[in-house]
């Protein structure tokens, strides 16, 4: 009887010609006992790696699902509209032990806001010297005015005295100006690309506060990290240079601040900025109406004083706080943005899944235009940028908050005489007061929204000074408790 085999059936054939797997994990011929113990660690260890990658993948996936219940808040609006005020004013009622911390590391910047200025004063005065000093608008002086500029009799002076008198100062000033550039370098970094603009304004990159700290190179605001943070210090050197330079520049101020309100009160000077042909910002202004008490020795910088000191940093800063509302706390990422026209790029890619934005429109800049584009007026610039923020498809379900700012600037000016239809035609002959002028700016604003409301969202309109922290906690308050309604209704809670 012819016998025949049966084909081998799976776990056969396994057996036989070998489980791939089996023979991966088989030990190899003639392994030793020093070999197999090598080859247990190795494998252990890769064990070891595995597990926490999946590991960090897990806390990954939690972090990214508690971002999503996190409040993203974006502070827009062209450079200079008050946004990083607003941001230090969430600071110092969110997280006030950070902006303690960092304290000290303003002086350099309100040191830099007075030296800029003088020199800018210097230019105009070059630009201008052909003012009619024997015209007798010319002639500021008060009976009990003093300084260099004030005279007896008639108060009346010559131009050859005035143009000696501006020159003397310019001399005793000398010293303070050529700290100009060293400021500068200590602020930036050393970055060429964020020199000084014609305009005066240094750009420096967000966590310039930790330059020469010796701390990590991500600025940290109660543990949490913020974006685009300054290069570290390798050592602690730049730490005792620094130190050296801005106490060499606060001797310097120190010895000069009779100089420097001398010039700032000169009649030619203050004649100079009646005629609207000296323009400074209003913090040059702050700084220099206190120069007496910011040039004393020992100086730190007031609460007050941050506030108003002026610097414009490069790229996006993340700032991060907890707050508490109801017995639920949510954790608020805060977005302070570069405004000039040439950052705005960079904003899109903090648009999506954003909860809330706060605009800033400085209601006071209408006599003002682009230092990118003299031809273009800051209101106008101000209303096509609300415009695409109130247009663009990411930002149609954002919650949308309005700040018309610097309304105490804007009231200065009208108190002043400065006529807002001079600069704005379509004014017309509305009266100039403050009313009236800034319920016209509010309605174009609104005007904008309704044009570009496709979701029927609220828009929410503040009048604010923001250098003025107890109106502003208030705003900011406000603002807080209208996001979280809107931040509880959508997480299905209320």
């Amino acid at each position: 009887m012819l016998r025949t085999s049966r084909p081998p059936s799976v776990h056969s054939t396994n057996t036989e010609l070998g489980d791939p797997f089996s023979a991966h994990l088989r030990p190899p011929p003639g392994e030793t006992e020093p070999d197999r113990q090598l080859r247990l660690q190795q494998e252990a260890e890769a064990k070891r790696i595995s597990d926490s990658i999946d590991e960090e993948l897990k806390q990954d996936a939690k972090r990214i699902s508690k971002r999503k219940q996190d409040v993203k808040l974006l502070l827009l609006g062209q450079a200079e509209s008050g946004k990083s005020t607003l941001q230090k004013q969430f600071q110092l009622m969110y997280n006030p032990n950070s902006l303690e911390e960092e304290r000290l590391s303003w002086r350099p910047v309100v040191y830099y806001n007075i030296v800029r200025p003088i020199r800018r004063i210097f230019e105009v005065v070059d630009a201008y010297a052909e003012l009619d000093y024997d015209d007798p608008e010319s002639v500021i002086g008060t009976p009990d005015s003093v300084g260099i500029g004030s005279s007896s009799g008639d108060h009346s002076i010559d131009s050859t005295t005035a143009e000696r008198e501006i020159s003397t100062l310019r001399l005793r000033l000398s010293p303070l100006l050529t700290t100009e550039a060293s400021l500068a370098e200590r602020l930036s970094g050393g970055n060429a690309a964020a020199a000084p603009s014609a305009k005066g304004n240094l750009l420096v990159r967000s966590g310039w506060q930790l330059l020469g700290k010796g701390k990590r190179d991500r600025t940290s605001y109660g543990g949490r990290n913020s974006l685009d943070a300054a290069p570290r210090r390798s050592d602690d050197s730049g730490k005792a240079d620094t130190d050296k330079l801005i106490e060499e520049v606060a001797a310097i101020l120190s010895a000069c601040k009779d100089d420097v309100r001398e010039l700032w009160e000169h009649h030619h000077v203050r004649k100079l900025r009646e005629k609207r042909r000296l323009r400074l910002e209003e913090w040059a202004e702050f700084f220099l109406d206190n120069i007496t008490r910011v040039s004393s020795s020992g100086y730190i910088p007031t609460t007050d004083d941050i506030l108003h000191a002026r610097i414009q940093t490069m790229g996006v800063a993340e700032h991060i706080f907890d707050m508490s509302l109801h017995g639920r706390t949510v954790t608020w990422h805060l977005y302070d943005v570069g405004g000039a026209r040439g950052q705005r790029h960079t904003w899109v890619p903090y648009f999506d899944d954003a909860s809330a934005i706060i605009f800033m429109a400085p209601v006071s800049a209408f006599d003002q235009y682009l230092e990118e584009d003299p031809r273009t007026n800051r209101i106008d610039d101000s209303l096509q940028l609300f415009t695409n923020i109130c247009s663009h498809r990411l930002l149609k379900h954002a919650h949308l908050v309005l700040f018309l700012n610097k309304t105490d600037v804007l009231q200065a000016k009208i108190a002043r005489g400065v006529r807002v239809n001079k600069y704005i035609t379509s004014y017309g002959d509305r009266p100039n007061e403050f009313d009236s002028v800034v319920n016209y700016f509010r309605a174009h604003f609104t005007q904008v929204h309704k044009r570009n409301n496709e979701s029927m969202r609220v828009l929410y309109t503040h009048l604010t000074s923001v250098v003025d922290k107890k109106a502003t906690h208030s705003v900011i308050t406000n603002v807080r408790d209208s996001i979280f309604r809107v931040y509880l209704q959508s997480a299905a809670l209320v």
